[in-house]
């Protein structure tokens, strides 16, 4: 290892060369990785909702749908519009009144149920289904198209336009979060450093790695875009410290000898080892969210290990390479460190460790309370700022024709009509749905099947299904609409046991109880492999217990806050934040506690141990601490898609809330348990 960080060293114009070369197939790799925006692609497959969209886009050819309600508009003026809409490409079908009736008949003969569907008041409604998926390139540009083409006086919502809208507002933004991040990570680092330089060559370096990172998702296809908003930022603020750690052991290695380059090999040599450990409950937190039945955990676990991996490469490559180039100009800009001088936080953590305590143990139930019972929501619309295209055209139609969603019904053709009828009556009882419409909606008023026009009777009728439209009053993800699925699934299986009911809202039904089993799965497997990397670590059988306890308590504390001021999280927040902010602060815990077993072994009494060690690591966790809150709170003020907003606001205040516990809470632990602590720890027996 000597012998390769020497070398390293020594040939660092080269090192750096070849780190900057492999930016050109990162860049390509960027470029070429897909990114998908529709959450409900990430359900689990095996789901009937996710099997009912395929063999809707299989049998008739339809894979998105919107509605889009018209204003002010005569139906003259809607036939135009309809039959211009239907020559966009990827736009399948359009069904409203003028392709109901294309002249051929009087528009009173159409029953009043079906007709005040379409119509109410002078705003007119039309359903536009689409041959791809909801959130495929060319359903989203043809959402595009469909709003040009339909013009000011049209109002396009469902899944599909949300999913547009949010295509659009987060590639704009992307690029800003990421010059938040830096610019506020490179204030922290210039007001806790020695150096002005040195922390724009820290973010010079991470930039690299964070590079490498995004390039090589191209291996994975395709993407999540909150994986892809968040990546970057969250990979700053994870491994910052590293660069930190890397520099702090450069400087005591430069006291020990005159040779710089040597220096810096055993400060690599060093390092590595100690952020190696640091990085692995790192790694273990992002992993156990690829356990997450949902797979988005899956997408955002595996970019994120990786960008801890190529983090440490990065640190132990590049940045080592960079520093010794840059040595001078890094002495020519250094200056005193501008943060306070933080060892008095060890003397007051001694003196008051016994009300400290108190407080830990008052803070236990009301923190794990909140913890339990924060509101989350799972509606895809509520994170987008309201001000939005599509959010305002989903208001529109709940406002107009009391629909807030639609199901699709899919029964087997071979169900006889009368079956059929009877079925679509009982689902017209059921609480807050407002029409079903499907074939025998129209031929019920004695309508022949053959003047239907046929883009109609394809849109409802297929080879091995028929399709109905059961339109909701009821909000999607909404206790009422859940109810209201459970209802109408059991009516359709008295009639049809192979039917279906799909859509957003029953998928969200579905997504709602994935996620509520994938919380109490992924935060049990990252408790458990974090438990057994200290365990190892450690050497110890209390420290393990103690350490993931105190994070705990910080995570707890952290999603209390929201159930106690009535705010609520977007589904995913608390099962990504509990995972990260353990595995990703729990190393702070880690080097007290290390700090804390090296003065025991040295001889020092347990108080004296501890103070020694909070004021040893309070400046490292402090800056490490404030980095990944600069790194992620400003993008937190500024993002308006609430789902990436309310993640970095977590994790930052989560940052802070670790560092807190760990610097007041842990030590006066260490304190109370110090004799468990020395009788249960492997090697300190010679603190017995």
């Amino acid at each position: 290892m000597k012998g390769f960080t020497k070398g390293l060293v020594k040939r660092r114009i080269l090192v750096i060369v070849v780190c900057l070369l492999l930016l050109v197939p990162s860049i390509l790799g960027m470029a070429a990785t897909k990114t998908k925006y529709d959450l409900l692609y990430y359900l689990p497959q095996d789901l009937e909702t996710v099997q009912g969209q395929e063999i809707l886009l299989q049998d008739f050819g339809k894979g998105a749908f919107s509605l889009l309600v018209t204003e002010g508009m005569t139906i003259s003026e809607q036939a135009d519009m309809e039959n211009a809409l239907k020559e966009i490409s990827h736009v399948d079908s359009v069904i409203g009144f003028a392709s109901i009736t294309k002249g051929m008949f009087p528009i009173e003969i159409i029953p009043t149920d079906i007709r005040e569907m379409f119509q109410r008041g002078d705003c007119m409604l039309s359903a536009v289904f689409f041959d791809e998926g909801s959130s495929s390139e060319e359903t989203m540009e043809a959402i595009s198209q469909v709003r040009n083409v339909a013009g000011e006086k049209c109002f396009v919502s469902g899944l599909s336009a949300v999913v547009t809208d949010t295509k659009q507002l987060v590639e704009e933004q992307e690029a800003i979060y990421v010059g938040i991040a830096v610019a506020l990570c490179a204030i922290v680092l210039m007001i806790t450093m020695d150096s002005f330089l040195l922390p724009l060559i820290f973010l010079a370096c991470i930039g690299v790695s964070v590079l490498w990172n995004l390039g090589s998702n191209y291996f994975l296809g395709e993407i999540s875009y909150i994986t892809k908003a968040v990546a970057a930022v969250l990979q700053l603020g994870v491994t910052l410290d590293y660069s930190i750690f890397l520099w702090h052991s450069y400087k005591e290695q430069k006291a020990l000898t005159e040779d710089k380059d040597e220096a810096m090999a055993n400060a690599i040599h060093l390092t590595f080892t100690s952020i190696l450990g640091s990085s692995l409950t790192t790694i273990a937190g992002f992993v156990s969210i690829c356990f997450m039945s949902f797979t988005l955990g899956k997408d955002l676990g595996i970019v994120m290990s990786k960008g801890v991996v190529m983090g440490v490469l990065g640190t132990v490559v590049l940045l080592p390479c960079v520093i010794r180039l840059l040595d001078g100009a890094i002495e020519k800009t250094s200056h005193k460190p501008l943060l306070p001088d933080v060892g008095g936080i060890g003397r007051f953590v001694v003196k008051h460790y016994k009300v400290l305590a108190v407080v830990l143990v008052i803070m236990i139930f009301p923190a794990f309370y909140g913890y339990n019972h924060v509101n989350v929501y799972y509606d895809m619309s509520k994170v987008m700022p309201p001000e939005l295209k599509s959010v305002i055209a989903n208001k529109k139609l709940e406002e107009t024709f009391d629909m807030a969603t639609t199901h699709l019904l899919l029964v087997d053709s071979d169900v006889s009509q009368k079956d059929v009828r009877d079925m679509t009556e009982e689902m017209r009882q059921v609480d807050g749905v407002k029409s079903v419409f499907g074939i025998d909606s129209l031929l019920g008023a004695g309508i022949p099947e053959s003047i239907l026009p046929e883009d109609v009777l394809s849109l409802v009728k297929g080879d091995r299904y028929q399709l109905m439209l059961i339109n909701s009053a009821y909000v999607i993800s909404s206790d009422e609409v859940n109810a209201q699925i459970d209802s109408l699934n059991e009516i359709l299986k008295k009639y049809d046991q192979g039917g279906m009911l799909i859509g957003e809202a029953p998928c969200t039904k579905d997504l709602i109880a994935c996620t509520d089993h994938d919380f109490t799965v992924v935060s049990l497997i990252s408790i458990i492999a974090i438990f057994v990397i200290i365990l190892l670590v450690q050497k110890s059988f209390s420290l393990p217990v103690l350490l993931v306890a105190i994070i705990e308590l910080a995570i707890a504390a952290n999603l209390c806050i929201p159930y106690y001021t009535g705010t609520e999280l977007p589904f995913v927040g608390p099962i990504l934040i509990s995972t990260i902010q353990l595995g990703a602060t729990v190393d702070y815990a880690i080097l007290m506690t290390t700090r804390y077993k090296q003065n025991r072994l040295s001889g020092m009494d347990k108080k004296e141990a501890v103070e020694k060690a909070v004021s040893s690591a309070a400046q490292s966790v402090l800056v490490s601490g404030l980095g990944f809150f600069a790194a992620t709170y400003g993008v937190g003020l500024y993002s308006n898609v609430d789902i990436i907003s309310s993640m970095c606001r977590l994790i930052a205040r989560g940052a802070l809330l670790s560092v807190a516990v760990v610097l007041l809470l842990l030590p006066a632990m260490l304190l109370l348990l110090d004799k468990v602590i020395v009788h249960s720890t492997l090697d300190m027996k010679a603190a017995r």
